[in-house]
């Protein structure tokens, strides 16, 4: 063991074992364990009340871990994290820092911009991979192109090598001797819940157990509980059929790989107990896990995603901003039930199962046509396990945002799904008590039931539940009229390519609100730090265009095409094919494995905030961020909409 001094910069990998960085820092000689808040920095993906809940009892549990490894978390709130890490390594007279790297937009950038920053003092960044089976530059098709579709990408990495072996806790930690000072604070002293706050978040405590040793718990109890029926049961929506296990692995307290492992050893030993109900489980679920290290591939790949279709052509889709529909939509009023339980169940819990998620997600953008990053920016506002990548694949796909995405024309009914998914309406009466006296038949769609149903069942239409906020007769005329606008858009922007017009094409989701979720925009700049194979890579953006081009448009949309609960078969060979007008970040990747230099090229990537955006009538939404401080955005899209009434 080396005398070295190491800072240990403890982010979203919130555990003692498994931990690259930590494991790599006790190795080395003594450590200073370190968790920077700054709030400044989160942007407009500044974590929800619950998400923030979460995060405090982590921290809670990982600093009595640390305390009796011999090591104190030293808890630091910022406005900047750089000048905090300076600070430590002044008062320390380390010589590193070590960290597991992100992926998402946001971190990437922030990562980059501080390993350059210190390279700059003379202070060694280390980052380790403590999130992911693989990572994002590890996983090429044939010509060493990023994939664009998850089966393509997921059955690469089945087939590639992993290390097996997971990282065991270190017995002792020796801490490093502090010379200067270090201005820390206590967990209440992060600010992560205010006073109003926490009336609501003491409810969460009775459903939830934060902290790396719980998510342990989870684990052993899912594998050896919930399983072997996993493949049956996983779509029941009013059971705890699912593993549970998103917030711990969001926060890092748990790692994928050793969810991985025990998954897998399961799946050995009923594969010799001829068992396939297990197997078949156990396939489903790593899909699950698969999707997970999709979204992080993607947002390194491809990191405008959180702002922008991957397709191309969606840039002319006209998305419906009507703030009215958005509130009706996530307070759980649309007037059809299931979507409704969702929403409420999300608002008082913070979560929702995974086929709800899609339910609720698809009715907005499919049925009330509202723009996908207003619902994406909504789930990342109020999930538990709100998680930035994870929300931009799944909001991607149910948009048909991405080349094996939910077809755009694909309308599902809700009132089959609640037939599907909730066949006796038990979820439905748990969280609507206004239809808790519904009979089954009647449960799902309320407004076909007759008035001696209604009168008995003491549900007054209009009055102590709503009626639905658009018929799915018109919800489908409306999909299919802004598919066909889309197509006419598309065309002429074509034509006036062809015609070397050259003319800037508009893009309709530009001119919608979304609180200035931020934006990813290139400078031509560059850097000639060296970083060795292990560092955070920066994605690049010569000659990037939009995203990757459409998928071949179908033919005109008629009633077949818009059926309900159609399957998609549409571009499962997608692959990696139409893509000449996208630079991805493994494309880059690839070319600098084919030459023999020992530095890295890498763009530096700012983010622009937008000081206004237009509103769906053509008026600038005021900025109201000096006079609302903590309202949230889509309270304060709630707001202008009540600006503009009164004005």
């Amino acid at each position: 063991m080396s005398s070295g001094k190491t800072i240990v910069w403890f982010r979203r990998d919130l555990r003692i074992g498994d931990n690259p960085a930590l494991a790599a820092a006790a190795r080395d000689g003594s450590v200073f364990p370190v968790y920077i808040w700054c709030p400044e920095e989160e942007g407009q993906f500044y974590p929800g009340r619950v998400s923030r809940w979460w995060l405090k009892q982590s921290l809670a549990h990982l600093e009595q871990s640390l305390k009796s490894l011999g090591a104190e978390l030293v808890m630091i709130k910022t406005q900047s994290t750089l000048s905090a890490l300076l600070d430590c390594i002044k008062a320390t007279e380390a010589t590193k820092v070590v960290v597991n790297r992100l992926y998402d937009p946001v971190s990437l950038v922030r990562d980059h911009s501080i390993e350059e920053k210190l390279a700059e003092v003379g202070i060694s960044v280390q980052s380790y991979n403590g999130d992911l089976l693989y990572e994002p530059w590890e996983i090429y098709d044939d010509e060493g192109r990023a994939f664009s579709t998850f089966d393509a990408y997921w059955d690469k990495c089945l087939n590639m090598q992993m290390e097996p072996v997971s990282l065991l806790p270190p017995w002792r930690l020796m801490p490093a001797a502090v010379t200067g000072t270090v201005e820390r604070c206590t967990i209440e002293g992060l600010g992560l819940e205010n006073e109003l706050e926490k009336s609501s978040n003491a409810l969460l405590g009775r459903g939830c157990s934060p902290g790396w040793s719980n998510a342990d718990k989870a684990l052993t109890e899912f594998v050896e509980q919930n399983l072997f029926d996993y493949s049956k049961s996983r779509f029941k929506v009013g059971a705890s059929s699912t593993s549970l296990l998103s917030p711990y692995l969001h926060f890092g307290e748990i790692s994928v790989r050793k969810v991985f492992r025990c998954v897998r050893m399961k799946q050995i030993l009923w594969r010799r107990e001829w068992k396939s109900q297990g197997e078949e489980s156990v396939n489903l679920f790593l899909k699950a896990i698969g999707l997970r290290e999709y979204s992080r591939y993607l947002c390194f790949n491809y990191p405008f995603t959180h702002e922008r279709s991957l397709l191309s052509n969606m840039k002319y889709f006209p998305w419906n901003a009507d703030a009215n529909h958005f509130k009706v939509w996530r307070q759980g009023r649309t007037g059809y039930p299931l979507v409704d339980a969702g929403m409420r169940e999300l608002w008082a819990t913070g979560w929702i199962h995974n086929r709800i998620r899609v339910i609720v997600s698809s009715f907005a953008v499919k049925f009330l046509l509202l723009p996908w990053k207003w619902g994406m920016k909504y789930f990342w506002d109020t999930l538990l396990d709100a998680d930035l990548e994870c929300d931009i694949l799944g909001w991607q796909y149910i948009s048909g945002s991405l080349p094996d995405g939910q077809e755009l024309e694909q309308l599902d009914c809700p009132q089959i799904q609640g037939s599907k998914f909730d066949p006796e309406g038990e979820y439905v009466r748990q969280w609507l008590p206004e239809l808790a006296r519904m009979p089954i038949e009647w449960i799902h769609h309320p407004w076909d039931a007759p008035l001696t149903v209604l009168k008995a069942a003491g549900v007054e239409l209009g009055l102590n539940y709503p009626k639905p906020i658009i018929d799915i007769d018109k919800a489908r005329e409306h999909l299919r009229e802004a598919i066909f606008k889309m197509w006419e858009m598309e065309a002429a922007a074509k034509s006036a390519t062809s015609d070397q017009m050259n003319e800037d094409v508009f893009d309709n989701s530009d001119s919608i609100k979304t609180s200035a979720i931020l934006k990813v925009i290139p400078k031509e700049k560059s850097s000639c730090l060296t970083y060795s194979s292990n560092d955070q890579r920066v994605p690049s953006f010569q000659n990037c265009n939009n995203g990757l081009l459409p998928r071949k448009r179908p033919l005109p949309v008629d009633e077949e095409k818009l059926h309900m609960d159609k399957p998609n078969k549409q571009n499962k060979e997608a692959g990696t094919s139409g893509r000449e007008d996208l630079c991805s970040t493994a494309e880059s990747s690839a070319s600098k494995r084919q030459k023999s230099t020992s530095s890295t090229s890498t763009s530096i990537i700012s983010f622009a905030v937008p000081q206004y955006c237009s509103s769906s009538d053509g008026r600038p939404f005021q900025d109201h961020e000096s006079s609302n401080l903590n309202l949230t955005w889509h309270e304060k899209i709630d707001l202008e909409q009540t600006s503009n009434k009164n004005g």
